[in-house]
Order: structure tokens, then sequence, then C-alpha cells
């Protein structure tokens, strides 16, 4: 039996060795996808084991995200102990529900219960409130009270995002003390850089970090150097602020203080960059009118459900465009120049405004812009929209000239890019922070919005100076 551990150890060392998992560009490969498929087929549950072993949680999340679906689960069972449960949370959340569906509640609970408290959380609030319960109620008491109090807080806020697992320490311990009980404490936390006081209702005091307490003699109060004006968060922050609060105050970790003060957990920055990542996906999608949930897992008629709203909405909005040109229907039957160029104009605007509108959505995010800078804002903007107008006005005016040869038309399309462009600036910034004073996502809206503005504008203006310039009726 040892011999045959050894030999199926060794064979998936020799896949980790003479097939590395990735290639120079940082993607898994090919083969070693196969090799674990085979391993997986074989049920050679101790090759696999040896192989997952090696792997950061990262990449045993790819390697599952490349398995085949019926794979997946197999590979779960088949390394038992040894698999960890947080390289699930790498995976998009319909993949990993397919996987914690499939799974016995039984092995799901144990595989929580190797997890800290915000990585559990993550792993069970993807599921139905039914398949919480299961799990929870295979978890011991203490793990199970921890976990639902955590989920009971509101999606995206801090409490969702806290670990329970802290050092917390009396406020009458001496510096000597406070490093002999974390010697002596079996159950720290993975990592930590500061410890914290507190009272002994768990009332928050303050903190001190690491670097202060190992610096300071064992005799020295913890009082002495504790920071009571360390920045905190409350459970019901939303996850959004408490990232922007780290990046601006340079933090590593923030104790979280439930409503009465009292301390509950801690974020660090290994969660908060999880939520950048998260809510930069999600203004990236927005901003392309892409539902925030869709994954690329997804199945096209789930995709093709979710966009079809927005798609209809769109094509609302190109019909009112399109009925500015019906305005116009004689003047471009005499004039077929005109219908050529039209686009051109309208396009020119629309990309104006979408890369205005691009910076307006970000700085609104990040808080950048606000009300004591917006005017300054907008007239930058609104003098770029000039400035390139100008430019491209030049650039469009000898080439529609040149290519029919009608010198009138260069003076005309030239006013109506630069008409455009500077419509199309104010609309890029105006439209986003309209929306963000009625409480609208400027993400989401400004798109269309902003799109019309251009159109309309810039098929209303290049025609209606036509018209006046070449007398056309």
């Amino acid at each position: 039996m040892d011999e045959h551990m050894d030999g199926a150890a060794s064979a998936a060392e020799s896949v980790l060795d003479h097939v590395p998992m990735r290639n120079e560009d940082g993607e898994i490969r090919h083969e070693f996808v196969e090799e674990i498929a085979h391993a997986i087929e074989a049920g050679n549950s101790a090759a696999l084991r040896a192989c997952v072993a090696e792997l950061h949680e990262a990449d045993l999340g790819d390697l599952i995200g490349a398995l085949e679906p019926h794979d997946r689960v197999r590979l779960v069972e088949l390394t038992g102990r040894d698999f960890d449960f947080s390289a699930l949370n790498e995976l998009d959340e319909g993949v990993r529900e397919e996987i914690l569906e499939e799974l016995p509640p039984e092995t799901v609970a144990e595989g929580v219960r190797e997890l800290e408290s915000d990585d559990a959380v993550e792993l069970l609030e993807t599921l139905d409130q039914a398949d919480q319960e299961e799990i929870l109620e295979k978890l011991p008491l203490k793990e199970r009270v921890v976990l639902e109090r955590s989920l009971l807080y509101p999606e995206n806020s801090a409490g969702r995002r806290m670990q329970t697992e802290f050092i917390a320490v009396p406020q009458d311990f001496t510096v000597g003390q406070a490093i002999d009980y974390m010697r002596e404490t079996p159950d720290l936390p993975e990592r930590f850089y500061e410890i914290y006081v507190v009272d002994k209702e768990q009332h928050w005091q303050g903190a001190v970090s690491l670097d202060v307490l190992l610096r300071a003699r064992r005799p020295v109060a913890l009082v002495e150097l504790t920071d009571e004006d360390r920045r905190r968060v409350s459970v019901l922050e939303d996850q959004e602020e408490v990232a922007r609060m780290f990046g601006k105050y340079n933090l590593v970790a923030a104790p979280v203080l439930d409503t009465q003060d009292r301390l509950v957990g801690v974020i660090t920055v290994d969660d908060v960059v999880d939520v950048i990542e998260e809510e930069a996906d999600e203004d990236l999608k927005a901003l392309g009118g892409v539902n925030s949930d869709e994954e690329l897992s997804d199945t096209v008629f789930t995709i093709a459900r979710a966009r079809f709203n927005w798609l209809l909405v769109n094509l609302a909005t190109a019909f009112l465009a399109s009925s500015v040109l019906g305005l116009f229907e004689g003047q471009l039957e005499k004039m077929v120049a005109l219908a050529v160029l039209a686009p051109i104009v309208a396009s020119q605007g629309g990309n104006a405004a979408t890369q205005t509108m691009t910076v307006a959505v970000r700085a609104l995010a990040t808080r950048e812009l606000g009300s004591s800078n917006a005017w300054r804002v907008v007239m930058r903007e609104g003098l770029v929209g000039l400035v390139n107008g100008l430019a491209f006005a030049v650039i469009t005016g000898i080439a529609a000239v040149a290519w029919f040869n009608i010198p009138g038309l260069g003076i005309v399309i030239g006013l109506a890019i630069i008409v455009n462009l500077f419509a199309g600036a104010l609309g890029g910034i105006l439209i986003p922070m309209a929306l963000e004073r009625v409480r609208a996502d400027p993400a989401v809206a400004s798109g269309t919005f902003v799109t019309t503005v251009t159109d309309v504008v810039g098929f209303f203006s290049f025609l209606g100076i036509a018209t006046l310039w070449f007398g056309l009726r």
C-alpha cells in the first residue's frame, strides 16, 4: 500500500515538474489539465492529493475552472480533507454554486470549518437559504452562531466582509502579558497586524500595532501604547466606503465595531483588494450595459435574457436619433453627401462623450468629483471639447471637401463637429452628475443618455447648418 502511495505521489510530482501548470504567459497548460483529468478518471486519489497539496488556493481555483464540470466535484471528493475549500472562492459564483450543491452537506461543512470566517461567509452567501441552513446545521454551535451572525448583515457591508478571528486583550494588560497571551493561545488568526484593547464588555478601547508592541519593554502598560484614534468601521458600513478609507489612509487592517461599539471583527487589506476588484468589475460591466452578476460560466439563454432589456432601451433611443434624420428627409434627397457624412459627426461626438463620461463616472465613484469642484471640472471638460472640436473640424472639413469637391461642405461639417464635441463633453459630465444627484447609478444609465444626446445634437446641428448654408428646403 505504501509503495502504491509513493508511486502515485511521485506520478503527481512528475506532472508538476515536467508539465508546469502555467506557460510563459501565466495561462494554465492544457497538458496539465489533461493529466489531472486522467487522474480523476482513474480515481487516483493519492496522486491528486499530492498535486493539490502543492498548489496555492488561487491556482487550485484556476485548475477547477479549467476542468470539465463532471470532473470538478470528483476532484473535491477524491482529495478529501486535503482539498482547500477557499479555492472555491476563486471561481465564478455559478460554478461555485454548482459544486457546492452537488457535494454532501457534511463534506461542505467540514471544508467550511477549515476556513477563516470571512472566507466561509463568502462561500456560503451564494447559496440559497435552505442550502445554507443545511450546511450550518452540521457545524459546531459556536462556529455556526458566528457565521449566522455574519450572514445577517447586509450584503456588501463591512459585517459581511470582516473576519471574526482577531486578538483582543484587556486594557490592564502589560506588553509582556500581551506577548505571553499570544504565545500561549493556540488559535491565533493566520495573519494579523495589530492587537486590540477592549474592556470587560468587549467595547473597543484602541489598537496597538505589532511594531509598536515589539519595540516596548515587557513591564510597559498596554494603555500607554494604545492608539485610541485608530480608524475603525461599522458593521453596517458599505464595503466600497471601507475600501476608499483603506486607500486614503494607507491601512492594512481596521477593527469592525457593532452598533454598541463592541469589537466584533477585523477587515484586512486582502479583503479590501477583493472589494476593489469587484467594484471595478461592476462599474466596467455597468458602463457596457451588462448585468454585474454575469459570469463567463453563464448559459447562452441566461446572458441573452440579462442583456435584452438594456438593448431594448438602446433601440428606443436609436429610433429617437433616427427621427431627427426624418426631419431632414428632403434635404438628404437633394444632397446625398449629407447622408454619408452625418454618421461621422454623431460618431465623433459619441466618442468624445464616452471619454468624458468614463472619467466622470470614475471620479464620482471615488468621491474626487463633488460640489466643491464640479463647476471647475465642467468648465475644463467643455474647453477640452471645444479644443478638440476645432482640431477635428479642420481635419474633417478638409477630408469632406476632398471627397465630394463641395467647398461649403467642409465649413458645414466643421461647425457641426465643433458643436457636437462641445455638447458631448458637457453631456459626458453633466449627465453622470445629474444621475448621481437623483440617487441613480451613473455607471449604469449614463451611456445610453449620453449617446442619445450626441446622436441627436450631431444629426440636428449638421443637417440644420447644411440646410441654412446651402438653402435646402
